[in-house]
């Protein structure tokens, strides 16, 4: 386990945080202010690349695809919630579960044909190209380095948004008692798709961010939701906080259990049982470290009334 190989696998454990978090803010408001169950939030990401991919395609410019994705996510995400999400908020969460559902598969199937099923890329732009030395012997991407500190000026935007506005207020006070909030004269509803629409542009951006280096392609937000749902677990739903946190833990577990639980599993069995328990292992800590918070702490590590 070399310094070097431990430090990448680092920085790409955030970085798979910073999209997690950008996925799962929206997402545990959503659940934490509406206790709406939106299984649809993971084709949000996908919409979000797909259309940076249709931006680039007109503008020719990386900067003029994130625009138009941004606003074509927002758009698209206030659509969904005005025809079809707003009429299942007073449903039970099998009604939720199951619309939204369908929401997936015929999303998975118009992008297949508007864009086809084949996976597309979208061009890194030229200011964030190449690599720089991190250490002695360690070069790494800037673009990468660059998804991180995007990631980590929403989060602080966000912070100061939740925390220090009115709106924030309400939000707060929304995913602690909604029932209060619309009590004390607030319109719940038009709360609800502000708070809905922002957060299918926050699952957007990170579609963006993700296209530039990995495939974009049909289904592309389908695991990553199950990520996310394990992240507000974690964190606590409704709470930001929880989920910037529980995002970074989950990508390090998950990335560094993945890059080192053969090498550890060595340490203990035989190279060939380690090959097999390594990767098995690797791919349920993340689902123990959940288990194990809904154990001691069912509200999750930071719990909405403590953020």
């Amino acid at each position: 386990m070399s310094a070097t190989l431990f430090a990448v696998q680092t920085l790409n454990g955030l970085q798979l945080g910073i999209l997690l978090f950008l996925i799962a803010a929206g997402l545990t408001l959503v659940f934490g202010v509406m206790d709406f169950i939106n299984l649809a939030h993971g084709v949000q990401y996908m919409l979000g690349a797909y259309l940076a991919v249709a931006g680039y395609a007109i503008t020719g410019t990386f900067w003029g695809a994130m625009l138009i994705a941004l606003v074509g996510a927002l758009v698209v995400g206030l659509l969904l919630e005005a025809l079809i999400f707003r009429h299942l908020y007073d449903r039970d969460h099998l009604d939720q579960v199951l619309a939204t559902f369908g929401v997936i598969l015929f999303l998975n199937e118009a992008v297949k044909v508007i864009w086809g099923a084949a996976p597309l890329t979208l061009p890194m732009p030229d200011l964030l190209s190449g690599s720089i030395e991190i250490m002695d012997g360690l070069l790494y991407p800037v673009y990468r380095i660059a998804l991180i500190v995007a990631g980590l000026a929403v989060a602080a935007l966000l912070y100061v948004l939740v925390s220090k506005t009115r709106a924030g207020m309400l939000v707060r006070a929304g995913a602690t008692n909604a029932p209060m909030v619309s009590a004390l004269g607030v319109d719940i509803r038009r709360l609800f798709m502000l708070v809905f629409g922002f957060g299918t542009m926050l699952a957007g951006f990170a579609g963006i961010l993700a296209a530039p280096i990995l495939v974009v392609e049909p289904g592309m937000g389908d695991n990553l939701l199950i990520l996310a749902f394990v992240v507000i677990v974690i964190g606590g739903i409704g709470s930001i906080r929880g989920a910037f946190l529980a995002a970074l833990i989950v990508g390090l577990v998950d990335t560094l259990g993945r890059g080192f639980a053969t090498d550890i599993a060595k340490l203990l069995l035989s190279p060939s049982a380690a090959n097999d328990v390594g990767p098995a292992i690797a791919s349920m800590l993340i689902y123990i470290l959940m288990a194990g918070v809904l154990f001691f702490r069912p509200t999750g590590l930071f719990p909405v009334r403590g953020g």
